[in-house]
C-alpha cells in the first residue's frame, strides 16, 4: 500500500480533494434502516464506498463507531479498509491517537506500518505532547502515508484549550507551527483545521 502522501496530488487532480466520512452512529444507521450492529456498520460502509468509486478519492471512517462493537467492529473496519483499498480510494482512520513512547509506537505500527488495520492517513491529538507523535511521523514517512495532527477542531468545547495564548499565540497555532516544521515541505504531516468558523477566532494564521 502506498499512503496519502505520494497520492494525494493525483487525487485532487483528477477527481478533486473531497473526503467522504463513513460515521455508522446509531442514529445514521437507523436513518439507513440498517441494523446498528457490526453488520450494519459495514452494510452502510460499502455502500459509500460504491457512491464514492469514480467520484471521490478518499474516505474518513470514524474508528469510534466500529470500535463500540468490539472484535466484530474491528472486522468490519478491516474489510472496508481493504476493499476501499482495492477499489483506488485512499483511507484516512479517524482514530484521533495520541500516547508516548512504546505505545505511541505500537499505534503508529497497527496504523501506518502492517496488519489489516493500515491506512493511508491517521489522525492523532497532540495534547499528550508534539514530540511524542514522532514514531507515527517516522512511520508515515516509511510508507509514504499522513498523519493529520488535531489543531483547531470544530467542537465548541475545544476553544478554552485550543484558543488559548501564550506569548502571543495560541495552543493552535502552535501545533500548526510545529506540524508545518516536522512535516519539512512533505505532505507526510496534515493538520485538521474545522471549518465551523474562520481561522481568525480560532487564533490561527495559516500564510
Amino acid at each position: 500500500m502506498v499512503g496519502l502522501a505520494s497520492h494525494f496530488t493525483d487525487i485532487r487532480d483528477s477527481v478533486g480533494a473531497l473526503c467522504i466520512g463513513i460515521d455508522p452512529s446509531p442514529q445514521s444507521l437507523s436513518d439507513w434502516g440498517l441494523a446498528d450492529a457490526p453488520d450494519g456498520a459495514l452494510e452502510m460502509g460499502r455502500s459509500i464506498l460504491a457512491a464514492a468509486s469514480s467520484r471521490v478519492g478518499i474516505v474518513k471512517p470514524q474508528v469510534a463507531y466500529f470500535e463500540r462493537f468490539g472484535s466484530a467492529g474491528y472486522a468490519a473496519l478491516e474489510t472496508l479498509i481493504s476493499e476501499a483499498t482495492e477499489a483506488g480510494l485512499c483511507v484516512i482512520a479517524d482514530g484521533k491517537r495520541g500516547d508516548i513512547g512504546s505505545t505511541m509506537e505500537a499505534y503508529a505500527d497497527a496504523w501506518l506500518r502492517h496488519g489489516p488495520l493500515r491506512s493511508h492517513a491517521v489522525t492523532v491529538s497532540p495534547y499528550l505532547g508534539f514530540g511524542p507523535l514522532e514514531p507515527a511521523f517516522i512511520a508515515a514517512e516509511e510508507s509514504e502515508a499522513t498523519v493529520f495532527v488535531l489543531a483547531a477542531t470544530s467542537n465548541p468545547d475545544s476553544a478554552p484549550v485550543q484558543h488559548s495564548t501564550s506569548e502571543g499565540k495560541s495552543v493552535a497555532q502552535r501545533i500548526v507551527d510545529d506540524a508545518v516544521r516536522r512535516s519539512g515541505g512533505k505532505n507526510t504531516v496534515g493538520v485538521v483545521i474545522g471549518a465551523t468558523r474562520p481561522l481568525d477566532e480560532s487564533g490561527i494564521d495559516v500564510e
